[in-house]
Protein backbone atom coordinates (compact mmCIF):
# COMPACT_ATOMS: atom_id res chain seq x y z
CA UNK A 1 0.00 0.00 0.00
CA UNK A 2 1.04 3.71 -0.80
CA UNK A 3 1.86 5.88 2.11
CA UNK A 4 4.27 8.52 3.33
CA UNK A 5 4.86 8.81 7.24
CA UNK A 6 7.60 10.08 9.86
CA UNK A 7 9.07 5.91 10.23
CA UNK A 8 7.17 2.41 9.96
CA UNK A 9 9.82 1.75 12.89
CA UNK A 10 6.97 3.42 14.78
CA UNK A 11 4.61 1.03 14.17
CA UNK A 12 4.75 -1.03 16.89
CA UNK A 13 4.28 1.25 19.24
CA UNK A 14 1.21 2.53 17.21
CA UNK A 15 -0.53 -0.85 17.13
CA UNK A 16 -0.62 -0.99 20.88
CA UNK A 17 -2.07 2.19 20.89
CA UNK A 18 -5.21 1.15 18.63
CA UNK A 19 -5.08 -1.96 20.38
CA UNK A 20 -5.84 -0.04 23.63
CA UNK A 21 -8.40 2.24 21.76
CA UNK A 22 -10.34 -0.59 20.30
CA UNK A 23 -10.96 -2.36 23.36
CA UNK A 24 -12.82 1.21 24.70
CA UNK A 25 -14.80 1.56 21.23
CA UNK A 26 -17.43 -1.32 21.66
CA UNK A 27 -20.04 0.24 19.19
CA UNK A 28 -17.58 0.79 16.30
CA UNK A 29 -16.09 -2.66 17.04
CA UNK A 30 -19.59 -3.79 16.45
CA UNK A 31 -20.12 -2.17 13.08
CA UNK A 32 -16.47 -3.65 11.84
CA UNK A 33 -18.11 -7.07 12.51
CA UNK A 34 -20.93 -6.06 10.65
CA UNK A 35 -19.36 -4.48 7.97
CA UNK A 36 -16.81 -7.68 7.52
CA UNK A 37 -19.47 -9.75 7.19
CA UNK A 38 -21.59 -7.44 4.52
CA UNK A 39 -19.23 -5.72 2.90
CA UNK A 40 -20.95 -2.76 1.89
CA UNK A 41 -17.95 -0.48 0.59
CA UNK A 42 -16.57 -3.41 -2.06
CA UNK A 43 -15.16 -1.81 -4.56
CA UNK A 44 -15.65 1.83 -3.38
CA UNK A 45 -12.58 4.11 -2.24
CA UNK A 46 -12.68 6.39 0.91
CA UNK A 47 -10.35 9.13 1.03
CA UNK A 48 -10.46 11.10 4.48
CA UNK A 49 -8.95 14.33 6.12
CA UNK A 50 -9.13 13.84 10.13
CA UNK A 51 -6.45 14.43 13.08
CA UNK A 52 -4.68 11.22 12.26
CA UNK A 53 -4.78 9.42 15.77
CA UNK A 54 -5.11 5.51 17.14
CA UNK A 55 -8.93 6.88 17.11
CA UNK A 56 -8.71 7.86 13.74
CA UNK A 57 -6.95 5.01 12.43
CA UNK A 58 -9.48 2.42 14.07
CA UNK A 59 -12.35 4.34 11.96
CA UNK A 60 -10.13 3.55 8.90
CA UNK A 61 -9.74 0.11 9.94
CA UNK A 62 -13.56 -0.37 10.28
CA UNK A 63 -13.95 1.18 6.54
CA UNK A 64 -11.33 -1.16 5.15
CA UNK A 65 -13.33 -3.99 6.61
CA UNK A 66 -16.49 -3.05 5.08
CA UNK A 67 -14.56 -3.28 2.12
CA UNK A 68 -13.27 0.13 1.14
CA UNK A 69 -9.63 0.75 -0.32
CA UNK A 70 -8.95 3.67 2.40
CA UNK A 71 -7.13 6.67 2.46
CA UNK A 72 -6.11 8.72 4.71
CA UNK A 73 -4.53 12.45 5.59
CA UNK A 74 -4.29 14.74 8.72
CA UNK A 75 -6.39 17.83 8.90
CA UNK A 76 -3.92 19.85 11.43
CA UNK A 77 0.02 19.92 10.69
CA UNK A 78 0.15 19.68 14.50
CA UNK A 79 -2.62 16.77 15.29
CA UNK A 80 -0.90 13.78 13.62
CA UNK A 81 0.43 11.15 16.49
CA UNK A 82 3.38 9.50 13.98
CA UNK A 83 3.24 6.09 15.35
CA UNK A 84 -0.77 5.94 14.80
CA UNK A 85 0.04 6.54 11.07
CA UNK A 86 2.85 4.29 10.69
CA UNK A 87 0.86 1.51 12.50
CA UNK A 88 -2.05 2.29 9.78
CA UNK A 89 0.06 1.73 7.11
CA UNK A 90 1.10 -1.11 8.21
CA UNK A 91 -2.45 -2.34 8.51
CA UNK A 92 -2.84 -1.51 5.21
CA UNK A 93 -4.43 1.67 4.75
CA UNK A 94 -2.81 4.49 2.62
CA UNK A 95 -1.48 6.79 5.24
CA UNK A 96 -0.46 10.26 4.33
CA UNK A 97 0.26 12.69 6.74
CA UNK A 98 3.08 13.45 9.72
CA UNK A 99 3.40 15.95 12.33
CA UNK A 100 4.62 19.41 11.86
CA UNK A 101 4.10 19.59 8.02
CA UNK A 102 4.20 22.23 6.82
CA UNK A 103 1.58 24.43 4.82
CA UNK A 104 2.48 23.13 1.48
CA UNK A 105 3.32 19.83 2.61
CA UNK A 106 -0.02 19.49 4.78
CA UNK A 107 -1.76 20.46 0.82
CA UNK A 108 0.17 18.20 -0.83
CA UNK A 109 -0.77 15.34 1.53
CA UNK A 110 -4.47 16.19 0.74
CA UNK A 111 -3.67 15.72 -3.19
CA UNK A 112 -1.90 12.34 -2.20
CA UNK A 113 -5.43 11.25 -0.93
CA UNK A 114 -7.36 12.85 -3.79
CA UNK A 115 -5.04 11.17 -6.16
CA UNK A 116 -6.81 7.40 -5.60
CA UNK A 117 -9.88 8.85 -6.47
CA UNK A 118 -11.92 8.53 -3.92
CA UNK A 119 -15.92 7.68 -3.71
CA UNK A 120 -16.46 9.19 -0.62
CA UNK A 121 -15.01 11.53 1.20
CA UNK A 122 -14.60 12.20 5.40
CA UNK A 123 -13.69 15.21 6.31
CA UNK A 124 -12.93 17.62 9.46
CA UNK A 125 -12.92 21.01 8.67
CA UNK A 126 -13.75 21.01 4.70
CA UNK A 127 -9.86 21.40 3.59
CA UNK A 128 -10.35 18.32 1.41
CA UNK A 129 -14.25 19.15 0.23
CA UNK A 130 -12.55 22.80 -0.46
CA UNK A 131 -9.63 21.32 -2.89
CA UNK A 132 -11.84 19.66 -4.56
CA UNK A 133 -14.14 22.34 -5.70
CA UNK A 134 -11.20 24.50 -6.38
CA UNK A 135 -8.08 22.58 -7.74
CA UNK A 136 -9.03 19.00 -8.06
CA UNK A 137 -11.96 19.13 -10.11
CA UNK A 138 -10.66 16.01 -11.74
CA UNK A 139 -11.84 14.01 -9.00
CA UNK A 140 -15.58 15.47 -8.93
CA UNK A 141 -17.46 13.34 -11.12
CA UNK A 142 -16.21 10.22 -9.32
CA UNK A 143 -17.50 11.66 -5.76
CA UNK A 144 -20.57 10.58 -4.53
CA UNK A 145 -20.71 12.54 -1.28
CA UNK A 146 -18.53 13.07 1.80
CA UNK A 147 -19.61 13.45 5.15
CA UNK A 148 -18.23 16.50 7.41
CA UNK A 149 -16.74 16.08 10.94
CA UNK A 150 -17.12 19.31 12.45
CA UNK A 151 -19.20 22.96 13.35
CA UNK A 152 -16.15 24.84 11.51
CA UNK A 153 -16.74 22.50 8.51
CA UNK A 154 -20.14 22.66 8.17
CA UNK A 155 -20.26 26.50 8.81
CA UNK A 156 -18.10 26.61 5.39
CA UNK A 157 -20.63 23.64 3.67
CA UNK A 158 -23.45 25.64 4.10
CA UNK A 159 -22.37 28.93 3.13
CA UNK A 160 -20.82 27.17 -0.44
CA UNK A 161 -24.05 25.68 -0.73
CA UNK A 162 -25.86 29.07 -0.38
CA UNK A 163 -23.76 30.33 -2.99
CA UNK A 164 -24.22 27.79 -5.29
CA UNK A 165 -20.56 26.08 -4.94
CA UNK A 166 -21.16 23.04 -3.47
CA UNK A 167 -21.19 19.98 -6.09
CA UNK A 168 -22.25 16.60 -4.09
CA UNK A 169 -24.01 15.78 -1.13
CA UNK A 170 -22.61 16.37 2.03
CA UNK A 171 -23.81 14.58 5.30
CA UNK A 172 -23.24 16.90 8.41
CA UNK A 173 -22.21 14.24 10.67
CA UNK A 174 -21.44 16.98 13.40
CA UNK A 175 -25.07 17.88 13.63
CA UNK A 176 -25.69 14.82 14.65
CA UNK A 177 -26.96 13.96 18.52
CA UNK A 178 -24.42 11.53 19.26
CA UNK A 179 -21.56 13.55 17.81
CA UNK A 180 -22.16 17.11 19.63
CA UNK A 181 -24.05 16.50 22.73
CA UNK A 182 -20.97 14.36 23.64
CA UNK A 183 -18.49 14.88 21.41
CA UNK A 184 -18.47 18.93 21.26
CA UNK A 185 -19.98 18.78 24.97
CA UNK A 186 -18.22 15.81 27.12
CA UNK A 187 -15.18 15.27 24.45
CA UNK A 188 -13.92 18.95 24.15
CA UNK A 189 -14.60 19.53 27.38
CA UNK A 190 -12.21 16.93 29.00
CA UNK A 191 -9.95 16.62 26.24
CA UNK A 192 -9.18 20.60 26.33
CA UNK A 193 -8.31 20.56 30.05
CA UNK A 194 -5.90 17.38 29.73
CA UNK A 195 -3.71 19.39 26.85
CA UNK A 196 -3.54 22.66 29.14
CA UNK A 197 -2.42 20.83 32.23
CA UNK A 198 -0.49 18.18 30.86
CA UNK A 199 1.47 21.13 28.94
CA UNK A 200 1.33 23.82 32.03
CA UNK A 201 1.20 21.38 34.97
CA UNK A 202 -0.46 24.54 36.81
CA UNK A 203 -3.93 24.48 39.59
CA UNK A 204 -7.09 25.42 37.70
CA UNK A 205 -8.89 25.49 41.14
CA UNK A 206 -8.98 29.02 41.96
CA UNK A 207 -8.22 30.45 38.53
CA UNK A 208 -10.14 32.64 36.87
CA UNK A 209 -11.07 30.36 33.11
CA UNK A 210 -12.72 32.79 30.21
CA UNK A 211 -14.19 30.77 27.52
CA UNK A 212 -15.28 32.59 24.41
CA UNK A 213 -18.01 30.96 22.67
CA UNK A 214 -20.96 29.15 24.63
CA UNK A 215 -21.71 26.63 21.78
CA UNK A 216 -21.44 22.58 22.57
CA UNK A 217 -17.95 22.91 22.33
CA UNK A 218 -17.72 25.90 24.74
CA UNK A 219 -20.24 24.42 27.23
CA UNK A 220 -18.10 21.48 27.89
CA UNK A 221 -15.10 23.51 28.73
CA UNK A 222 -17.12 25.71 30.99
CA UNK A 223 -18.55 22.92 32.52
CA UNK A 224 -15.24 21.06 33.28
CA UNK A 225 -12.90 24.07 34.32
CA UNK A 226 -16.33 24.70 36.65
CA UNK A 227 -15.48 21.40 37.75
CA UNK A 228 -12.10 21.80 38.25
CA UNK A 229 -12.51 24.56 40.33
CA UNK A 230 -12.61 27.52 38.50
CA UNK A 231 -14.47 30.62 38.55
CA UNK A 232 -15.63 30.79 34.69
CA UNK A 233 -16.35 33.95 32.82
CA UNK A 234 -17.98 33.44 29.43
CA UNK A 235 -17.89 35.54 26.31
CA UNK A 236 -20.81 35.45 23.50
CA UNK A 237 -22.48 37.52 20.90
CA UNK A 238 -25.82 35.10 20.53
CA UNK A 239 -27.54 36.72 23.33
CA UNK A 240 -29.69 33.44 23.91
CA UNK A 241 -26.46 31.56 24.50
CA UNK A 242 -25.10 34.48 26.71
CA UNK A 243 -28.55 34.01 28.63
CA UNK A 244 -28.06 30.50 29.10
CA UNK A 245 -24.08 30.75 30.57
CA UNK A 246 -25.49 33.43 32.88
CA UNK A 247 -28.57 31.20 34.18
CA UNK A 248 -26.21 28.03 34.20
CA UNK A 249 -24.16 29.95 36.76
CA UNK A 250 -21.56 31.45 34.81
CA UNK A 251 -20.77 35.56 34.50
CA UNK A 252 -20.95 37.03 31.06
CA UNK A 253 -18.98 39.62 29.61
CA UNK A 254 -17.45 40.84 26.97
CA UNK A 255 -14.11 39.86 25.78
CA UNK A 256 -12.67 43.17 26.34
CA UNK A 257 -13.87 43.36 29.64
CA UNK A 258 -13.02 39.29 30.28
CA UNK A 259 -9.78 39.23 29.01
CA UNK A 260 -8.59 41.85 31.80
CA UNK A 261 -9.90 38.62 34.65
CA UNK A 262 -8.45 35.93 32.84
CA UNK A 263 -5.60 33.64 34.19
CA UNK A 264 -6.53 30.84 31.74
CA UNK A 265 -8.73 31.42 28.03
CA UNK A 266 -9.85 29.51 25.92
CA UNK A 267 -11.33 30.22 22.53
CA UNK A 268 -14.36 27.84 21.22
CA UNK A 269 -16.28 29.87 18.67
CA UNK A 270 -15.37 29.00 15.02
CA UNK A 271 -14.54 32.95 13.98
CA UNK A 272 -11.44 34.72 13.79
CA UNK A 273 -9.99 37.45 15.66
CA UNK A 274 -11.75 36.54 19.02
CA UNK A 275 -9.20 37.76 20.57
CA UNK A 276 -6.68 40.58 18.94
CA UNK A 277 -4.87 43.73 19.51
CA UNK A 278 -6.63 45.93 22.58
CA UNK A 279 -7.42 42.81 24.10
CA UNK A 280 -3.51 42.10 24.80
CA UNK A 281 -2.85 45.40 26.04
CA UNK A 282 -5.32 44.81 29.12
CA UNK A 283 -4.61 41.05 29.42
CA UNK A 284 -3.28 40.31 32.87
CA UNK A 285 0.41 39.39 33.51
CA UNK A 286 1.07 35.50 33.42
CA UNK A 287 -2.36 34.92 31.22
CA UNK A 288 -2.31 31.55 29.21
CA UNK A 289 -4.17 31.24 26.00
CA UNK A 290 -4.95 28.25 24.33
CA UNK A 291 -7.24 27.55 21.38
CA UNK A 292 -10.04 24.76 20.93
CA UNK A 293 -12.02 25.92 17.51
CA UNK A 294 -11.05 24.21 14.56
CA UNK A 295 -8.66 26.60 12.24
CA UNK A 296 -5.85 28.73 14.42
CA UNK A 297 -7.46 31.92 13.40
CA UNK A 298 -9.39 32.94 16.97
CA UNK A 299 -6.57 34.24 18.50
CA UNK A 300 -4.38 36.90 16.70
CA UNK A 301 -0.72 35.39 16.54
CA UNK A 302 0.36 37.92 14.08
CA UNK A 303 -0.89 40.68 16.39
CA UNK A 304 1.23 39.56 19.45
CA UNK A 305 4.07 39.08 17.06
CA UNK A 306 4.20 42.73 16.09
CA UNK A 307 3.24 43.87 20.41
CA UNK A 308 5.49 41.55 21.73
CA UNK A 309 9.03 43.02 22.61
CA UNK A 310 10.75 39.38 23.33
CA UNK A 311 9.66 36.23 22.66
CA UNK A 312 10.77 32.64 24.04
CA UNK A 313 9.83 29.14 23.63
CA UNK A 314 9.13 28.04 26.96
CA UNK A 315 8.33 24.54 26.35
CA UNK A 316 7.82 22.55 22.29
CA UNK A 317 3.94 23.72 22.80
CA UNK A 318 4.13 27.17 25.05
CA UNK A 319 5.37 30.26 23.64
CA UNK A 320 5.94 33.19 25.70
CA UNK A 321 5.15 36.75 24.75
CA UNK A 322 6.69 40.29 26.53
CA UNK A 323 5.22 43.25 26.07
CA UNK A 324 6.65 46.58 26.42
CA UNK A 325 5.20 46.95 30.04
CA UNK A 326 6.45 43.80 31.26
CA UNK A 327 3.73 41.26 31.36
CA UNK A 328 4.03 38.10 30.31
CA UNK A 329 1.58 36.17 27.52
CA UNK A 330 1.79 32.72 26.73
CA UNK A 331 0.32 30.71 23.68
CA UNK A 332 0.13 27.29 23.56
CA UNK A 333 -0.16 24.91 21.04
CA UNK A 334 0.69 28.01 18.45
CA UNK A 335 -3.15 28.97 18.71
CA UNK A 336 -4.06 25.43 17.34
CA UNK A 337 -6.44 22.79 18.17
CA UNK A 338 -5.15 22.43 21.54
CA UNK A 339 -6.43 19.19 22.90
CA UNK A 340 -4.54 17.60 19.94
CA UNK A 341 -1.97 19.79 18.45
CA UNK A 342 -0.58 20.69 22.34
CA UNK A 343 2.78 18.35 23.30
CA UNK A 344 0.91 16.31 25.76
CA UNK A 345 -2.92 16.35 23.61
CA UNK A 346 -4.45 13.01 22.42
CA UNK A 347 -8.32 14.38 21.48
CA UNK A 348 -11.00 13.22 22.81
CA UNK A 349 -11.78 9.46 25.01
CA UNK A 350 -11.96 7.09 22.94
CA UNK A 351 -15.69 6.18 24.43
CA UNK A 352 -16.13 9.70 22.72
CA UNK A 353 -15.38 8.71 19.73
CA UNK A 354 -16.89 5.38 19.60
CA UNK A 355 -19.85 7.42 19.31
CA UNK A 356 -19.12 10.32 16.18
CA UNK A 357 -16.92 7.36 14.39
CA UNK A 358 -19.87 5.14 14.73
CA UNK A 359 -21.59 7.78 13.40
CA UNK A 360 -19.36 8.54 10.44
CA UNK A 361 -19.34 4.95 9.34
CA UNK A 362 -22.91 4.77 8.96
CA UNK A 363 -22.98 8.00 7.29
CA UNK A 364 -20.58 6.31 4.63
CA UNK A 365 -22.62 3.55 4.47
CA UNK A 366 -25.44 6.12 3.25
CA UNK A 367 -23.92 7.31 1.17
CA UNK A 368 -23.03 4.25 -0.78
CA UNK A 369 -27.17 2.80 -0.97
CA UNK A 370 -29.10 5.97 -1.31
CA UNK A 371 -28.34 8.38 -3.67
CA UNK A 372 -28.91 12.07 -2.11
CA UNK A 373 -29.57 15.37 -3.08
CA UNK A 374 -26.40 17.95 -3.38
CA UNK A 375 -26.72 20.05 -0.23
CA UNK A 376 -26.09 19.65 3.32
CA UNK A 377 -27.76 16.70 5.09
CA UNK A 378 -28.67 16.01 9.08
CA UNK A 379 -28.04 12.61 9.56
CA UNK A 380 -30.97 10.02 9.98
CA UNK A 381 -32.17 10.25 13.32
CA UNK A 382 -32.87 6.85 13.06
CA UNK A 383 -28.78 6.46 13.21
CA UNK A 384 -28.64 8.87 16.37
CA UNK A 385 -30.67 5.88 17.64
CA UNK A 386 -29.01 3.26 16.42
CA UNK A 387 -25.77 4.23 17.88
CA UNK A 388 -27.29 5.24 20.98
CA UNK A 389 -29.10 2.27 21.92
CA UNK A 390 -25.32 0.09 20.91
CA UNK A 391 -23.69 2.39 23.49
CA UNK A 392 -26.10 2.04 26.02
CA UNK A 393 -26.06 -1.97 25.42
CA UNK A 394 -22.24 -1.85 25.71
CA UNK A 395 -22.25 0.11 28.74
CA UNK A 396 -24.98 -2.49 30.30
CA UNK A 397 -27.92 -0.30 30.52
CA UNK A 398 -31.39 -1.51 30.21
CA UNK A 399 -33.67 1.35 29.03
CA UNK A 400 -37.72 1.17 28.98
CA UNK A 401 -39.95 0.63 25.46
CA UNK A 402 -43.14 2.43 25.45
CA UNK A 403 -46.28 0.08 26.00
CA UNK A 404 -48.97 -0.14 23.12
CA UNK A 405 -50.99 2.13 25.32
CA UNK A 406 -48.29 4.97 25.56
CA UNK A 407 -48.05 4.93 22.13
CA UNK A 408 -51.32 5.73 21.51
CA UNK A 409 -51.46 7.86 24.11
CA UNK A 410 -48.48 9.73 22.25
CA UNK A 411 -50.12 9.51 19.13
CA UNK A 412 -53.37 10.58 20.37
CA UNK A 413 -55.12 14.20 20.92
CA UNK A 414 -58.87 13.62 22.03
CA UNK A 415 -57.80 12.98 26.23
CA UNK A 416 -58.12 15.18 28.32
CA UNK A 417 -57.54 16.17 32.16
Amino acid sequence: MPYKVKSMDLAPQGRKKIEWVQRHMPVLETIKKRFEEEKPFEGITIGSCLHLEPKTINLGLTLQAGGAEVAMTGCNPLSTQDDATAAGASLGLNMYGWREQTNEEYYQTINMVLDHEPDIIIDDGADMIFMIHKKRRDVLDKIKGACEETTTGIHRLKSMHADGALEFPVIAVNDAYTKYLFDNRYGTGQSTFDSIMGSTNILIAGKNVVVCGYGWCGRGIAMRAQGLGANVIVTEVDPIRALEARMDGYRVMTVHEAVKHADILVTATGNVDIVSGDDFKVMKNGCIMANSGHFNVEINREDLDQMAIEQKKMKPDIDEFVMDDGRRLYLLADGRLVNLAGERGQGHPAEIMDLSFAMQALSAEQLVNTPMEIGVHKTPDEADMRVARLKLKAMGIEIDDLTEKQVEYLEGWEHGT
